[in-house]
């Protein structure tokens, strides 16, 4: 008989509960959703109530799933976390199977109860996170927290955060950091879930692997941090392309970029949560009440200071099931909340966030000038 293990995975009110019969899986849970969510090993008896994803390495369960999926029942086929992925319907539940990674999914919405069935356990384990953050998601969307596409850092004395907005590359990322240069502690780097409470906003983390490019690695400082660790034999998250992995051993640093359809994306180190305070020396926060809002540009010709004009808070700001490109509600677990939040909490939000100060702000590469500014423009 298979020894089951148990990791109970907490954010705010909502809960759940990842089971496994490879203890990779449960230790992955708790390594990557430690750091922001409360992530604890739980007794496997008795550890069923409430929501629960039930994971499994085991060829021959994926098999019988993928056939059933397959049976010429009525289908949509979907890409969810980048993977092709073919959904359908069992009765009341939702199944779905993705044969790139060797994955098989069944959902039942009605009990927040789902499972996984693949053939090897890094896929399984990180499929396992996936689901788990989603039934997370669903539950703070049910219970009126909203998703907004914005990094996070939070000031430790007061728990004071910064919200950075903007589009892919317009320097969110590198605005969290290098405030985490400075002592801020980092909730959030890509999206975050808010909250209006009391007269304010309540902020908690969307747990995720970091992308960062080789560039802004090299101009932090951390890229000799980086190979040095993987050169001692650790890892980097293994959604990372191994063309980055080997930049880094080889010593790189210098860009790269791969073909995305008409446009070229940059590939970027990916960094698990709990290694920012681990390589990075950068301090992770659990939460926090958002205090000002920040609109980046860089512009690598310029001397880091404010922007004339600038926008402020736009509807593009949260994350909607429209905007929602990687992880589309396919499994049912938002209960037909809208991906980014019921509309009166989107609302709400807004309204308070548009009291906040806001700043538009220029960056360059500069990342100890920019650094410097940054600091200043928080004490002011």
């Amino acid at each position: 008989m298979d020894t089951i293990s148990a990791t109970r995975i907490q954010a705010a009110d909502a809960t759940v509960t990842v089971l496994s019969n490879a203890l990779a899986v449960t230790d992955w849970s708790r390594r990557y959703f430690g750091p922001w969510w409360n992530a604890t090993d739980v007794p496997a008896q008795g550890s069923c109530a409430g929501p629960a994803v039930r994971v499994d390495v085991d060829a021959t369960a994926y098999a019988d799933l993928a056939r059933l999926v397959n049976d010429g029942r009525d289908h949509e086929d979907v890409v969810f976390a980048k993977a092709r992925t073919r959904v359908a319907r069992d009765g009341d539940d939702v199944i779905a199977v993705s044969p790139e990674e060797e994955l098989a999914y069944r959902s039942s919405p009605a009990t927040g109860r789902s499972a996984i069935v693949g053939c090897r356990a890094e896929p399984v384990a990180l499929a396992a996170v996936r689901l788990a953050r989603e039934s997370i998601r669903g539950q703070l969307l049910r219970d009126g927290w909203a998703v907004l596409h914005a990094s996070a850092v939070v000031r430790t004395s007061d728990r004071a955060t910064v919200l950075t907005f903007g589009s892919k590359g317009a320097g969110k990322t590198t605005t969290a950091l290098l405030l985490a240069s400075r002592g801020w502690s980092l909730l959030a780097n890509d999206r975050v879930f808010v909250r209006p409470s009391g007269d304010g906003i309540d902020v908690l983390p969307w747990p995720s692997a970091a992308a960062l490019g080789l560039g802004l690695l090299d101009a932090l400082g951390w890229f000799d941090l980086a190979r040095e660790r993987l050169r001692s034999g650790e890892h980097l998250h293994p959604t990372q392309n191994q063309q980055v992995t080997d930049a880094l051993l080889a010593g790189r640093r210098e860009p790269l970029w791969e073909e995305d359809g008409k446009r070229k994306r940059e590939m970027k180190v990916q960094v698990f949560p709990d290694q920012f305070p681990a390589w990075f020396d950068v301090e992770l926060a659990t939460g926090g009440r958002a205090a000002v809002l920040l609109f980046p540009q860089v512009r690598p010709d310029a001397v880091p200071g404010l922007a004339d004009g600038g926008r402020t808070l736009d509807e593009h700001d949260f994350m909607t099931g429209k905007t929602e490109d990687r992880y589309p509600d396919i499994f049912g677990l938002a209960h037909g909340v809208e991906g980014g939040g019921r509309a009166d909490a989107r609302a709400t939000v807004a309204d308070r966030l548009a009291a906040l100060p806001h700043h538009s702000v220029i960056l360059n590469h500069d990342t100890a000038a920019g650094a410097d500014f940054l600091h200043k423009l928080m004490a002011d």
